[in-house]
Parts: structure tokens; C-alpha cells; sequence
């Protein structure tokens, strides 16, 4: 029975988490699609991203036939890149993030040393979440909006 409650303890941290991350992908000024990303190590928020254009550049992601500009960075390389520039580390963090992760950020995921990944939206594509498992990575999909009273 205790296994039970620490898994629905778990959960329901999972979905504050997914919420917030959720929260934070407003800043985004992409217009086709907002993304946000927290990474959690021992309960503590250690970094976020959006998806967005790199620093210093406008903040327009789309060009003018709304196509996605090739230099946008996705939240989640947002927020591990991030974590480069501070004395945090991810080794056995947790990554959440609103839309399951690509190939190439899966690879950065792998690279950083996260555990654990729990994404809100399946994306059609379905490569970064193969790449992931098969790193040993434990992937979690799991909506909010299903569990939203929770």
C-alpha cells in the first residue's frame, strides 16, 4: 500500500509540475506553438526554458509565410543549456515539458544526464521518445487536462 500512495504522491507533483511548465511556455513569442520546460532535482526547480529565438536576436519565431525560423531553440535545449551557464547540475533530474521532446533534444536530455521525462502533448512524431527509452530514460505522458481537479 505505501508504494501506492508514494506513486500517487508522484503523480500528482508530475501534474503542479506540467502545469507550471504550461505556465511558462506564455512567454514564448512563437505564435504556431508555445512550449515550456522546467527541470526538477530533489523538488527544487534548477532551470526553465521556452522555445524561442537564441538570445539577443528578435523575438519573432516565424518568418513572414509563418514557417518557423531554423534558429529557434526548443525549450527544452532552452532550459539545459541554461543549466550550462549555472552551478547546477541535471544528473538525475527530472525534465518537464509540454510537448514530448524531439530527436535532437532527446539527445541533449540523454547528454545532460536527466532520469526522467514527463511531457503534457504527444507529438506525431515519436523518435525522441524511442531515442529516450532506449537511453534507459523513463518517459511519463501525462496530461493535465485529464487530471485536472487533481
Amino acid at each position: 500500500m505505501e508504494k501506492a500512495t508514494i506513486n500517487e504522491k508522484q503523480r500528482k507533483l508530475d501534474l503542479r509540475y506540467l502545469r507550471m511548465a504550461r505556465i511558462w511556455a506564455e512567454n514564448s513569442y512563437c505564435q504556431r506553438r508555445q512550449v515550456g520546460a522546467l527541470v526538477v532535482k530533489d523538488k527544487m526547480i534548477i532551470s526553465d526554458g521556452y522555445n524561442g529565438t537564441p538570445s539577443g536576436f528578435e523575438n519573432q519565431c516565424e518568418d513572414e509565410l509563418n514557417v518557423t525560423k531554423p534558429y529557434v531553440l526548443h525549450a527544452e535545449a532552452n532550459a539545459i543549456t541554461k543549466l550550462a551557464r549555472s552551478s547546477n547540475n541535471s544528473d538525475g533530474s527530472t525534465l518537464y515539458v509540454t510537448a514530448s521532446p524531439c530527436i535532437e533534444c532527446a539527445k541533449l536530455i540523454i547528454q545532460a544526464g536527466i532520469k526522467r521525462v514527463v511531457y503534457a502533448e504527444q507529438y506525431r512524431l515519436e523518435d525522441g521518445i524511442e531515442l529516450l527509452r532506449r537511453a534507459g530514460i523513463e518517459t511519463t505522458y501525462l496530461n493535465p487536462d485529464i487530471h485536472e481537479t487533481e
